[in-house]
């Protein structure tokens, strides 16, 4: 009896192997993306007798889309 021979081959499993880690070594080459600014800046001090809300752009759009 014929046995039904598996369409995986060693050569298919090797050739997927280096496929992985030739991807894995370009991506650990590539250069990653530079942090903005903003991340970098260091927080401000709270202020000492309150008074440390601010309105900024973010807190004006959520008041926008939180409107019922």
């Amino acid at each position: 009896m014929d046995q039904p021979r598996s369409k995986l081959s060693r050569r298919h499993v090797f050739a997927g192997a280096g496929t992985a880690g030739a991807l894995a070594a370009v991506a650990a080459v590539l250069p990653r993306p530079a942090e903005s600014p903003q991340a970098k800046s260091e927080p401000q001090p709270a202020p000492e007798r309150g008074g440390g809300y601010q309105a900024t752009q973010h807190v004006l759009h959520y008041y926008q889309t939180a409107r019922v």
